[in-house]
């Protein structure tokens, strides 16, 4: 389904009724990243997948200021408002991750609970950020320069995605179809718009985060399962699970348990709910 947020126009689709749970991919990445889950979770959920803007069938807007990830994240309250939801479990892998705390950060009266794969608050300081935008503007003119494949093939050989050279052939290449199937307009800007160094840096911001978070981290991704250790010392309610035998993408190194720890949360975070509204 197309619908215009905002001025730019983004491909979602809806599947099942019941809990609303919001699912957000990472950079080169699609709605289909989230496609696994529905066999299990259509008859329990509603879920929602989005192409985040510059990706999948999304609009690719010339503008990189259009991507800036506080913009995205009010395209997506007028995704829920146009879909008459007013609370959401929020889930977001990567960058779709940092989406999705920018989101519960400036809305969080429309967060239900957080679910947090692989994901960061940010860069701490702006010397940090000025030289990971450096990095980003010149990966961005690469990607334009170069083409989709040439970068598709750098980025699947960053250290980052490792262990996913162990998964099935089948899952690889899927995974490079959706990488492939990006525009270059799209992906440089969504680097230089909504890459980590552009974003708002929300670790001061987390104490104030009153809503349910679940952290998840593969145990063999050291830098992250290092952030998360740091963002559960610093949320007021978040439990962080690192998960064995899998890298940065847990839900496509370790799909089934993926699937029971959102899905134990999210029914713990309903039976809380209800027990609070009984008082």
């Amino acid at each position: 389904m197309k619908a215009e947020l905002r001025g730019v126009t983004y491909h979602y689709e809806r599947r099942g009724t019941g809990e609303p749970l919001l699912f957000l991919h990472g950079f080169t990445g699609s709605m289909k990243t989230w496609h696994f889950l529905e066999a299990r979770f259509v008859r329990d959920y509603q879920l929602i997948f989005v192409d985040i803007i510059g990706h999948g069938h999304s609009e690719s807007p010339k503008d990189f200021r259009r991507y800036a990830i506080n913009e995205v994240a009010k395209d997506l309250t007028a995704l829920l408002d146009l879909l008459n939801i007013d609370k959401v479990h929020l889930i977001g892998y990567s960058m779709g991750g940092r989406l999705a705390l920018t989101f519960a950060c400036l809305f969080p009266e429309r967060i239900a609970s957080l679910i947090l794969e692989s994901s960061s608050p940010g860069l701490k300081t702006e010397a940090e950020r000025m030289a990971r935008r450096l990095r980003d503007q010149k990966l961005a003119e690469s990607i334009c320069e170069d083409g989709i494949p040439a970068f598709v093939n750098r980025w699947e050989n960053l250290e980052l995605f490792d262990s996913q050279k162990c998964l099935p052939e089948s899952s690889r290449s899927a995974l490079r179809e959706q990488r492939l199937a990006n525009l270059s307009n799209g992906l440089s800007n969504s680097l230089i718009g909504m890459g980590t160094g552009a974003q708002p840096s929300w670790w001061k911001h987390l104490a104030t985060l009153q809503v349910p978070v679940l952290l998840i981290t593969g145990a063999l991704d050291a830098k992250f399962c290092k952030i998360a250790s740091e963002l559960c010392d610093r949320l007021p309610d978040a439990d962080w699970q690192a998960v064995p035998d899998a890298g940065h993408a847990v839900h496509l190194e370790q799909p089934s348990d993926y699937q029971e720890r959102i899905h134990t949360f999210i029914q713990c975070q309903a039976l809380r709910l209800r027990e609070e509204n009984i008082k």
